[in-house]
């Protein structure tokens, strides 16, 4: 197992994954499906409350798709290379705990895509962000048409992408792509800080709201207000909402079972 590009770790209830492919952090198939497969079993693990993913060395968070994969012109292997990215950001996205990209060196095309997929983004003050797809003949294809715009509106989506233009870190943070800009070198424990805050809550109340946050992009009002009644309501069938609410009239530290 020592030629993966993802390297998994954990430090309490928080998985870390890290982008280990030099030189740049690319993805091919093989890291692809590795990040799939490793969600996979990290929603298995009911302890696992939070994920960090960053890149290893300082200078790439992920250059994004190894575009050797693109050379050829082949659409078959094209095809095959979309989906493989999309179910694995897709995935991420839907991780049931909070997500954090910790952004320390270049965000570039399918990394920036990654780091937009992760619920939060916290870059290093040298980082620089961008979705260069289209000076190569390409378009962004796991989720940065859409989910760029709904984070820093379609003006700035439209420059990044049709303009080919790359934010630092001051400016990714004022238009609202990152939520936290750091040093160098502090992306991953200023990560885990946030991560320990979101291990407080209850996880399975965290997944609840995640859920209801993440429906409003796409659905009614009216439909995720319902939602939104309906998820109070079947806490009441977990341990945890019985624990979280004893725990405060006790004064006490709730003790999680995330069940």
């Amino acid at each position: 197992m020592s030629d993966l590009t993802l390297k998994l770790s954990r430090e309490e209830h928080t998985a870390i994954i890290m982008i280990d492919n030099p030189p740049a952090n690319t993805f091919d198939r093989s890291n692809l499906a590795q990040l799939k497969q490793m969600l996979a079993e990290l929603e298995a693990e009911r302890d696992i409350y939070a994920l960090v993913i960053t890149g290893a060395g300082a200078k790439f968070f992920s250059a994004g798709a190894d575009l050797k994969q693109f050379a050829s012109g082949e659409r078959q292997s094209a095809a095959e290379l979309t989906i493989l990215f999309s179910e694995a950001f897709e995935a991420l996205s839907r991780f049931r705990g909070l997500t954090i990209a910790a952004i320390n060196g270049y965000a570039m095309g399918g990394g920036l895509e990654c780091a937009l997929a992760c619920d939060l983004r916290i870059a290093e003050q040298h980082a620089e962000l961008a979705l260069p797809e289209a000076s190569v003949g390409l378009l962004p294809c796991a989720g940065g048409t859409q989910l760029l715009p709904w984070l820093v509106g379609e003006g700035w989506a439209k420059r990044m992408i049709l303009c080919g233009e790359r934010v630092d870190a001051a400016t990714a943070q004022r238009i609202g792509l990152i939520e936290q800009r750091v040093p160098r070198g502090q992306s991953l424990s200023q990560a885990l800080t946030l991560a320990k805050q979101a291990a407080r809550q209850s996880p399975g109340a965290l997944a609840a709201c995640k859920t209801l946050i993440q429906s409003a992009r796409h659905q009614p009002l009216a439909l995720n207000l319902a939602q939104e009644r309906s998820a109070f309501v079947k806490l009441f069938e977990t341990h945890d909402q019985r624990e979280g609410v004893n725990a405060f009239l006790e004064k006490r530290p709730p003790v999680w079972k995330n069940a």
